[in-house]
């Protein structure tokens, strides 16, 4: 059965006050819980269903993610993510999240073309950046300049048009790469780098933030490694928030600049997007390893509000199937540089102490891919203020296939969520002068 369609099963709901009765069809997947199928809700009962937050809600069917927390399932096209991050580059996985398969030879070569010389940025984006301070956030800047693109690129803003698609899509994976290493070295107060097309993408990247005009710049391909797989390892993760804003204001009909600007302003809360700097800032507050027993006894009492961060996850019950890959990542970047740095040894520490400890293998608080991405960006040379920047580079093929995917549903229509109304009941307008 595809995920089209309708089972024959279905449940009955009774309203115990009139004992009336309505059939709620239920849909099922490929792989996965089905969903009840509640649009006609309202029409048969006059009521609507309560789920602050959508955490029991389908928004969307979807055949791009699929993730299985309960056993650490995170799949692309039906690809496993540990697959994907060891075997193929980030083009391909950008790829196979919009067309819906890996590409063969000719088609990686097109795409790897069409990408690269798309990363040069029109000149007059150059502006942009100066009106900002130079200690304006970076994902302050970075929310104006994407949603500027739609002021340049005027001929691929039709969003009915697939050719038009297209383009925007190969655009935005493209020039926010650009975008992004703009804004950090806009922060430090250095020259921009024009990108280079004889670069893949990730060394292209590493590229443009850390290199200089004064002398020539060569690419660790330890740490262009590493940054491939940051990157595939955070393209996709279904309908997370950021993913549902673009969704929904994809909904609306805006172009897809907006639309992608408005998943890096969601992106920016340090609910979502702020993870692996809140690990970086978590081990600022421990300071040394001899502190470590203290802050582990913290996390275990339930009446201290201390959390260990990058432990765990709100989606994986079981472990996080990036945090593998990225382990080794971790471990190969560490090594490589030679780092002696404090915070990172700390780090190192924690997890080992962390692995070893039955309060956390018995609840699963394995590290997460924040953990380690955390880790393997402060090694890197960035700061934590561009750590979500690089998650939004990385997200924004992800964003841009939901989008396509959206936009090329059939029966799209514009987001509107209901509401339970809980303010004052109807009442009378009081004159001014009659009011206590």
């Amino acid at each position: 059965m595809s995920n089209d369609e309708v089972s024959t099963k279905s449940f009955t709901l009774t309203n115990n006050q009139t004992g009336e009765t309505s059939i709620l069809p239920i849909i099922d997947g490929t792989m996965g819980p089905s969903v009840i199928d509640v649009r006609k809700l309202y029409n048969d009962t006059n009521h609507f269903t309560f789920d602050p937050s959508f955490t029991s809600t389908g928004s969307c069917k979807s055949r791009i993610t699929y993730i299985d927390g309960e056993n650490g399932i995170l799949q692309h096209r039906g690809y496993d993510i540990q697959d994907l991050a060891e075997k193929a580059n980030y083009l391909e996985v950008c790829y196979l999240l919009l067309y819906g398969d890996l590409p063969n030879a000719a088609q990686k070569k097109q795409f790897e073309h069409n990408i690269t010389y798309h990363t040069l940025l029109h000149e007059q984006m150059h502006f942009f950046y100066r009106g900002f301070r130079r200690d304006a956030h970076p994902m302050a800047i970075m929310c104006g300049v994407v949603a500027a693109l739609s002021a340049f690129y005027h001929d691929s803003l039709d969003i009915w048009d697939p050719a038009q698609r297209e383009l925007s899509a190969h655009r935005l994976i493209a020039k926010i790469g650009t975008l992004a290493a703009m804004t950090y070295k806009y922060s430090i107060g250095q020259p921009f780098m024009y990108p280079r097309n004889d670069l893949s993408y990730s060394e292209n990247f590493l590229y443009m933030c850390f290199a200089v005009p004064a002398e020539p710049y060569k690419v660790n391909p330890i740490l262009a490694r590493a940054m491939e797989k940051l990157l595939i390892l955070h393209a996709d993760h279904e309908q997370n928030a950021s993913t549902s804003t673009v969704r929904l204001a994809g909904s609306s009909q805006a172009n897809p600049f907006a639309c992608i600007a408005a998943g890096i302003a969601c992106l920016w809360g340090p609910a979502h997007g702020g993870a692996n700097q809140e690990v970086l800032e978590m081990l600022d507050e421990i300071g040394s390893k001899e502190r470590i027993p203290e802050f582990i006894k913290k996390a275990k009492d339930k009446d201290d509000p201390f959390r260990l961060m990058g432990f765990g996850h709100r989606v994986y019950k079981n472990f996080d199937p990036r945090a593998r890959v990225l382990k080794q990542s971790c471990d190969e970047v560490l090594e490589d540089l030679g780092i002696n740095d404090p915070r990172l040894e700390l780090a190192m520490e924690l997890e080992r102490i962390a692995l070893q400890d039955e309060y956390f293998i018995e609840r699963k608080l394995f590290p997460n891919v924040d953990f380690y991405s955390g880790i393997i960006l402060k090694a890197m040379g960035f700061p934590t203020s561009m750590f979500t920047v690089l998650f939004a580079v990385a997200r924004t093929v992800g964003w841009i296939a939901q989008w396509k995917e959206m936009i090329e549903e059939p029966s799209l229509r514009i987001g509107r969520p209901r509401q339970l109304y809980t303010g004052p009941a109807s009442r009378p307008f009081v004159k001014l002068e009659d009011r206590d």
